[in-house]
C-alpha cells in the first residue's frame, strides 16, 4: 500500500466511530461487543526504540472494560499484499507497545501489562497464505528448548471472505469500506455514497474523512487516469463524481456513433463494390447480345437496345440462348 493509501486508511481508522464498527461487525466476541465503545481513546502509534531507531505502527485504540480503566488494546495493521513475515512484524509492534506503555507509566496496578488485540485488515486480491501465529514459522523442537518458543497470533480480517449480499446487509461503517472498494458499477458507487451519506447524518467532519478517503481509493483505482477536484463533503464528492459520469458516457456515446458511422462507411463501400461488379458485369453480358444480334439480324433499333440494358443478368442470359436457333428479332424476344 502506496503512503498515500496508508494514510488515507489511517484517517479512517482514526474515528472511534469506525473502529467501533470494526469490531461490533467483524470480530465474532460477545466480551468485546459488550464493551462501551463510547471510552474508546486513540493512543499514539509511534515509537523510538531503546536503541533510539524511529519505528512507526498503524492506528492503536484503547477502551474501558468491565466498568474499570483496564485498557484493551486494538492494533491494526492494514495490509494489501500478502507479507510471509506478519507474524514477526505483528509481535515487534505488540513489543514496541509494551515499552511505550512501560516507559509512559501506563501498566496495570501490580506491574501488569494490558492485554492486546493485533488486528490485520486485508484488502489484497491475493490469497492470505502467511502465517497467523508466530509459532507457526519456527519449526518445533525437541527437550527444553520447546518450552520457550515464541507464540503471539493475530486476527486476520480478510475482506475477501464477505459477499457483497453479506455486506449490504450490515449498516455498518466498515462494511461500506470494503463495498467502496469493490463497486459493482457506477450507479452502485453513487448509491453507496448516498447510503454513506445518511449513516454519517449529523457528523460533518467524518463525512469530510470519507470523501477525502474515497476520492484517494478512486484515484489509486483509475491509476490517476481519473481527475477528481478535493472535496469538502460526500454530497459535493457525488456530484463531482456524477458530472464526470455524464462526461465519460457521453464521449464514449460519441465514439460508438463515430465508429458506427466508419463501420456504415466501410460497409458501404464494399456493397458498393459489389454492386459495382455486378452492374459491371451485367453490362457486359448486354453488349455481347447486342454484337450478336447485329451480326444475325442487322442494325437494332433504338428501343431494342434499351431493353437490353434495362434487362437483368438472367433475362440477357435466356435471349443470348435464342439467338443462335431464332429466325428472327421476334422470336428472340418472345414473351
Amino acid at each position: 500500500m502506496s503512503l498515500e493509501d496508508d494514510a488515507s486508511y489511517k484517517l479512517l481508522f482514526s474515528a472511534p466511530e469506525v473502529v467501533r464498527d470494526l469490531v461490533l461487525g467483524f470480530i465474532p466476541d460477545d466480551w468485546l461487543h459488550s464493551l462501551d465503545y463510547s471510552t474508546l481513546e486513540k493512543v499514539p502509534g509511534s515509537y523510538v526504540t531503546d536503541d533510539l531507531r524511529h519505528r512507526a505502527d498503524d492506528v492503536i485504540w484503547r477502551v474501558r472494560a468491565e466498568g474499570e480503566w483496564i485498557y484493551l488494546y486494538l492494533l491494526i495493521e492494514f495490509q494489501s499484499t500478502v507479507d510471509p513475515w506478519m507474524a514477526v512484524r505483528m509481535m515487534s509492534y505488540v513489543g514496541l507497545l509494551y515499552q511505550d506503555l512501560i516507559r509512559r507509566g501506563e501498566v496495570l496496578p501490580g506491574r501488569r501489562l494490558p492485554p492486546v488485540l493485533p488486528i490485520v485488515l486485508y484488502n489484497g486480491e491475493a490469497k492470505w497464505t502467511a502465517a497467523t501465529d508466530i509459532a507457526a514459522l519456527i519449526p518445533k523442537a525437541p527437550g527444553l528448548v520447546a518450552r520457550y518458543l515464541p507464540k503471539l497470533e493475530y486476527l486476520l480480517i480478510d475482506e475477501n471472505q464477505y459477499s457483497e449480499a453479506a455486506l449490504a446487509g450490515l449498516k455498518n461503517l466498515v462494511a461500506a469500506i470494503i463495498r467502496f472498494e469493490h463497486p459493482e458499477n457506477e450507479r452502485a458507487l453513487l448509491g453507496l455514497i448516498d447510503l454513506l451519506n445518511d449513516m454519517l447524518d449529523g457528523k460533518p467532519e467524518l463525512k469530510r474523512t470519507f470523501a477525502i478517503w474515497i476520492r484517494t481509493l478512486l484515484l489509486r483505482q483509475s491509476r490517476h487516469t481519473l481527475v477528481l477536484p478535493k472535496v469538502r463533503d460526500l454530497k459535493e464528492l457525488k456530484m463531482t463524481l456524477a458530472e464526470r459520469f455524464d462526461q465519460w458516457a457521453k464521449k464514449y456515446e460519441q465514439i460508438g456513433i463515430e465508429r458506427g458511422i466508419e463501420k456504415g462507411i466501410e460497409k458501404g463501400i464494399e456493397k458498393g463494390i459489389e454492386k459495382g461488379i455486378e452492374q459491371g458485369i451485367e453490362k457486359g453480358e448486354a453488349l455481347v447480345l447486342q454484337r450478336l444480334l447485329t451480326k444475325r439480324f442487322g442494325t437494332l433499333p433504338s428501343e431494342l437496345v434499351a431493353t437490353i440494358c434495362a434487362a437483368s443478368a438472367a433475362q440477357i442470359d435466356v435471349w443470348v440462348d435464342r439467338v443462335l436457333d431464332a429466325g428472327s428479332l421476334d422470336e428472340v424476344f418472345r414473351p
